[in-house]
């Protein structure tokens, strides 16, 4: 009886679902000690405000292991903690980064580029009163300081990675603003100008279609933006996202994008940080090195701290230094700094690279390595800033101009039926007089040529010559004048004056 024992109880070993990389089940148990990674993504599948339903993406509170033990199964922790680092950076944080100058300029200096050189605005053939019209919007955009808007537009929408514009309208309909946008609401005098908005004021709001359907034309995209005490139909507004993000992580940036601190904050902290070490090596680029007697020195340091302290006082570039000629000796190594200023400039000009704008633009400076010269830089700054013109702020001066035409110009001038205006980008480049007498020459050559052919006649240039805006010769006068009145109006002008009475 003494050697009975109970039967040992053995452990029920419960099958654990397998984990692999894309993991759902809710009931998956983790490995103690395991780091949820995805969670640093969790909360960028929260339904926003405004929806009824959730997204059929939407987190279920159980992230998966994004990588096993296994090799291939995914990438490194190391590596993925990294790129996650790179991730969102608040609004506020924005903000407080843009107060360096370097990522200011970044932001600010495409937006004063693409709006410098301005625009023109036309009319379709045979509109009456053309000019006038024309002066009026002119007047019309100076009212509204319509520059002034687009600079800021496109600066804060690069700080912000978003940038909202609203359309002020004054309308005796309550619900103007939640409807979509009618034309036929625009009363004569009821507009007011343009007003923009932070996103940290700006709460966005999606339908349950554009949460659910994946087909939808508008997936993922708010349909309606809650801005104080007022709820906007899109519509009605200017939406600028710069750097726009994948659908999976919009939710995380509040439907706007990627802004430019965040792509060069750590670039431009880099950058300072080497352009600061210069001075310090500068000044301790010299390294003097004092031989001598180790155990004596290490067998009364207060005694060698003493005579090395009075030793360094006379250390300069003037002074002398005196050592024992048998048990002693001075040597000093120099830190050379022949490539210190490339090294520098390499840094600031991978900041220029991420925010698309050339380092000779950004710094004022000549590019320093990669054996650039800079115009293939320039050509790709062009390039982004038609970009920003025809995409970007295209949209926001066609409704400021059609808002200006319904509310100040059509009453003005007592014109019926409306028009489409167009607005046309004025070339980047300014070319300088000789480029202008080459353009000429090269026009005239090619006049002088189709009329050779017979394919137009001198009233064809001439009409080619006045519309021309870049010609000398625009503005001539319609009509040729016939050679008879030519003739009495040089009389007229040479005809002597009479003298005065005495």
């Amino acid at each position: 009886m003494f050697w009975n024992k109970k039967p040992q109880q053995v452990p029920k070993v419960v099958e654990q679902p397998r984990m692999g990389t894309f993991t759902t089940d809710a009931e998956t148990v983790r490995r103690p000690g395991s780091m949820d990674k995805m969670a640093i993504l969790a909360h960028a599948f929260q339904p926003p405000a405004g929806a009824s339903g959730a997204a059929m993406d939407s987190s279920t509170g159980l992230v998966p292991e994004f990588k096993q033990n296994l090799a291939g199964a995914g990438v490194p922790d190391a590596q993925f903690f990294w790129y996650a680092s790179q991730g969102v950076v608040s609004w506020q944080v924005s903000a407080l980064m843009s107060q360096h100058w370097l990522v200011d300029k970044a932001c600010n200096m495409p937006a004063r580029d693409a709006v410098r050189v301005g625009y023109d605005v036309s009319l379709p053939d045979g509109t009456p009163q053309t000019e006038e019209i024309l002066a009026e919007f002119k007047k019309q955009d100076k009212k509204y300081g319509i520059n002034q808007a687009m600079r800021e537009y496109i600066h804060m929408g690069r700080i912000y990675g978003i940038r909202v514009v609203i359309f002020k309208v004054r309308s005796t309909d309550p619900q103007y603003y939640e409807k979509p946008f009618n034309p036929d609401g625009v009363t004569p005098g009821s507009y007011q100008g343009i007003s923009q908005v932070d996103p940290i004021w700006i709460v966005p709001e999606l339908t349950d279609g554009s949460l659910s359907d994946p087909a939808s034309l508008r997936f993922y995209e708010p349909e309606y933006y809650v801005i104080g005490k007022q709820r906007y139909h899109r519509s009605h507004l200017c939406v600028y996202i710069p750097h726009p993000v994948p659908d999976a992580i919009k939710p995380m940036y509040q439907y706007g994008g990627k802004s430019v601190p965040q792509l060069i904050y750590e670039r431009v902290y880099a950058s300072e940080r080497t352009a600061n070490e210069a001075p310090q090596l500068v000044q301790t680029k010299r390294l003097v090195v004092f031989k001598t007697d180790a155990s004596a020195f290490w067998s009364n340091l207060g005694r060698s701290f003493e005579r090395l302290l009075s030793w360094t006082e006379q250390r300069d570039n003037y002074g002398a230094m005196v050592c024992d000629k048998d048990s002693e000796d001075i040597t000093q190594q120099d830190t050379g700094l022949a490539d210190l200023d490339t090294v520098i400039m390499t840094q600031y000009q991978l900041v220029a690279s991420i925010a698309e704008v050339p380092a000779t633009k950004l710094l004022g400076t000549t590019p320093k390595g990669f054996n650039s010269t800079g115009e293939s830089e320039a050509e790709d700054y062009r390039i982004m800033l038609e970009s920003i013109q025809a995409n970007d702020l295209d949209p926001l001066l066609e409704r400021h101009h059609q808002l200006v035409w319904l509310s100040a110009i059509k009453p003005k001038f007592g014109i019926a039926e409306d028009i489409e205006v167009e607005t046309s980008w004025r070339p980047l480049d300014s070319p300088t007089a000789q480029e202008w007498a080459d353009v000429n020459l090269k026009k005239a050559q090619a006049a002088v040529a189709y009329a050779g052919i017979g394919a137009i006649d001198g009233e064809d240039v001439r009409e080619q010559l006045r519309r021309d805006k870049d010609s000398d010769y625009f503005g001539l006068a319609e009509d040729i004048p016939e050679d008879d009145d030519l003739v009495t109006e040089l009389l007229q002008n040479a005809a002597p004056t009479q003298p005065p009475e005495m």
